[in-house]
């Protein structure tokens, strides 16, 4: 039963990410780029409607998120709700009247069967028992600051392609980092209920998604949904796996045989996802 709201929360949650990506890039283009990685961009993009509605839909997609993460682990949950693009495509072609090309059809083939060859080979060993303590998130938080704070730093002096991959990554470590203290809240309210307001998981959820949402968006404002979304959709996957093992104890495959098969699950994911971000539907 848990396994089945977990999985069927991040279908939805992908749904819901795909479609409002889409509509917040088409607003984000028309910003300013000197307002990019500040909140003077959030407040820009809060006056157009179409934003809010990508918003809405954003929103929603991280309440179902938490909802699925609440019931199942990080290596689970995070394969299937990066398979946003699967979904939001056929919605975009029905829209304008448009048939999916081949290259769409081998993205969606590709992404989908990677993530189900992924999971095949997942164990049903169980993480940690307790919610991880700062301690354990110290090492991962203090790497991930890092990087983000220098790719930030060239984004914003390097114009284009540069600037675009830059605030991408960023936002991708930092959605990361928001996967996993959405799980590690998730499990504090329903253990605790609202004296899980007594711990420091959800502030720090709060601060880091404000971070996530201004980085998406300079991203979004700074270049083509062509390479932000494969960017985005690529590490914070990867990323969020890596918190859920060295923070959550989670775990990959047991064997060296069903590793290799994992990795070429990913591989595959990762080639759909990138010939999904370059669809024009997403692109235009």
């Amino acid at each position: 039963m848990n396994t089945a709201v977990a999985v069927s929360s991040a279908l939805l949650a992908a749904l819901f990410f795909g479609v409002g990506s889409v509509l917040q890039h088409q607003t984000a283009r028309q910003a300013s780029v000197r307002k990019a990685l500040r909140l003077r961009l959030l407040l820009d993009l809060a006056r157009r409607p179409m934003w809010l509605l990508g918003t809405a839909l954003s929103v929603s997609s991280f309440a179902l998120l938490a909802l699925a993460l609440a019931f199942g682990p990080l290596v689970l949950v995070l394969p299937l709700a990066a398979m946003d693009l699967i979904f939001a495509l056929p919605l975009l072609a029905l829209r304008r009247g448009e048939s999916l090309t081949r290259s769409e059809v081998a993205g969606m083939v590709c992404t989908a069967g990677g993530v189900a060859v992924f999971l095949t080979a997942l164990p049903h060993a169980s993480s940690r028992s307790g919610p991880p303590g700062v301690s354990d998130w110290a090492p991962s938080i203090t790497v991930l600051a890092g990087v983000v704070v220098l790719l930030a730093a060239l984004g914003a002096s390097r114009p284009g392609r540069v600037r675009t991959g830059s605030y991408a990554i960023c936002a991708a470590l930092t959605l990361a980092v928001l996967d996993g203290l959405t799980r590690s809240t998730a499990g504090r309210f329903r253990t605790d209920g609202f004296e899980a307001l007594f711990h420091w998981e959800p502030y720090a959820l709060i601060a880091v998604g404000v971070t996530s949402l201004v980085l998406s968006q300079s991203a979004f404002q700074a270049g083509s949904l062509a390479i932000s979304l494969p960017i985005i959709d690529t590490l914070e996957p990867i990323g969020a796996v890596a918190i859920g093992v060295a923070v959550f104890g989670e775990q990959l495959a047991l064997t060296a045989w069903a590793l290799t098969i994992q990795m070429v699950g990913a591989a595959a994911a990762v080639t759909g996802i990138v010939l999904l971000g370059r669809s024009a539907l997403a692109t235009d």
